[in-house]
C-alpha cells in the first residue's frame, strides 16, 4: 500500500509499505494491506513504517490525522 506522511514543511515519507503502526488519539493501532476506510485522529507519539523487505523507520510526530482509503494512507501531521 502506499503511504505519505506530510507535514506542514515538508513531505516527510513517501513510499509502498506492508504495514503502519499510528499512535491513535483512544490508543495505537496498525493498518495493513487492504485495510478498511478509516479517518482517525492521532496523537504525539511514533509512527512505525514496515516495508516490504522488512525495514523499519520511525517517525516522531506530534499529532495529526490518518486517511486511510483504497490501499494509500496519507498522514498529515503537525510536525
Amino acid at each position: 500500500m502506499q503511504l505519505d506522511i506530510i507535514t506542514p514543511d515538508k513531505k516527510v515519507y513517501s513510499g509502498e509499505v506492508d504495514s503502519v503502526k499510528l499512535p491513535g488519539a483512544e490508543g495505537s493501532f496498525g493498518i495493513l494491506n487492504n485495510h478498511a476506510p478509516i479517518i482517525a485522529s492521532l496523537k504525539k507519539g511514533t509512527i512505525k513504517v514496515t516495508d516490504s523487505k522488512k525495514h523499519v523507520e520511525n517517525f516522531e510526530i506530534n499529532g495529526g490525522v490518518v486517511e486511510v482509503q483504497n490501499n494509500k494512507v496519507i498522514v498529515l501531521a503537525e510536525s
